[in-house]
């Protein structure tokens, strides 16, 4: 897929780069432009970033796309990675970015605990609810009962409901937004930048090419069509039973809080010990 020549991309993009790996309909490029609008909009640079990815499609958005320091990691571990960068250069915003396969199965314990640590971490999760890279395998957010190549009779387990999960585990700030609603989580992920301490902003996003296909919904605008028709803001969704709830993507602020951060502690810590000296 050729990119355009979009301001963003002139000003925030690697001039060598002329072509994405995402397939036609994908919704990575609506999430990677939400991205570079945070980050234009609040006037900084990419040198004020370091960008850390893992393994799957959307790990792709910083890494090689962005003219900046990025991190392309194994398999489930950016936010082991990402932990490590903070904490060595703890004057730097570190985000980052990768798939529900990445960051909920291999690197679920990572994600859970960094919520627990509260870190100054920004962590943009983009959820398309399936293994989009490596052939559409079913993924720990894959809805029961749609059929994929290894759940051929349908999905019987339960999957993550990510954002209540990464509140529960103490994480500051989480919201969730669909590509549908590009301005929406351009603004929480402007939040979440300037946010001190672990925050994550989850973009529920359309892959036609495998979820689309499994799940019978059709085209990347049938999909985006269901997110809009869809989609509950959380006020509302906690007036409604889980009846009624069924099929419906909650979308909006989880939380918004403040709490002790680690990086901070950290540098406090090496200063006493030095002065200590």
């Amino acid at each position: 897929m050729t990119i355009s020549a979009h301001p963003l991309k002139e000003k925030y993009a690697r001039s060598h780069i002329k072509r994405t790996t995402t397939c036609p309909g994908c919704g990575i490029g609506t999430v990677s432009q939400a991205i570079l609008r945070a980050i234009d909009e609040l006037g900084l640079n990419m040198d004020d970033f370091v960008f850390v990815s893992g393994i799957g499609c959307s790990a792709w958005i910083p890494s090689p796309f962005y003219n900046a320091d990025t991190l392309h990691t194994t398999h489930g571990r950016p936010i082991a990675f990402a932990t490590g960068v903070k904490l060595g250069l703890p004057d730097k915003h570190v985000m980052v970015v990768s798939g529900d396969g990445d960051l909920t199965a291999i690197g679920g314990n990572h994600l859970i605990h960094a919520a627990r640590r509260n870190i100054n971490l920004t962590v943009v999760l983009v959820n398309n609810g399936i293994y989009g890279m490596t052939g559409g395998q079913t993924a720990p957010t894959t809805p029961r009962g749609i059929k994929t190549i290894t759940s051929p009779y349908g999905v019987m387990e339960h999957d993550f409901d990510i954002s209540p999960m990464v509140v529960a585990a103490g994480a500051v700030y989480v919201a969730r937004w669909t590509t549908y609603h590009p301005r929406q989580m351009t603004r929480s992920i402007k939040k979440g930048i300037q946010k001190k301490g672990f925050a994550l902003i989850e973009a529920i996003s359309q892959c036609p090419v495998q979820y689309g296909r499994a799940s019978k919904l059709g085209s990347a605008v049938d999909m985006l069509t269901y997110f809009k028709e869809s989609s509950i803001r959380l006020a509302k969704a906690r007036e409604m039973d889980e009846a009624q709830l069924q099929g419906k993507i909650i979308v909006g602020e989880f939380c918004d809080r403040e709490k002790a951060e680690l990086s901070e502690q950290w540098v406090r810590l090496r200063c006493e010990m030095t002065e200590d000296k």
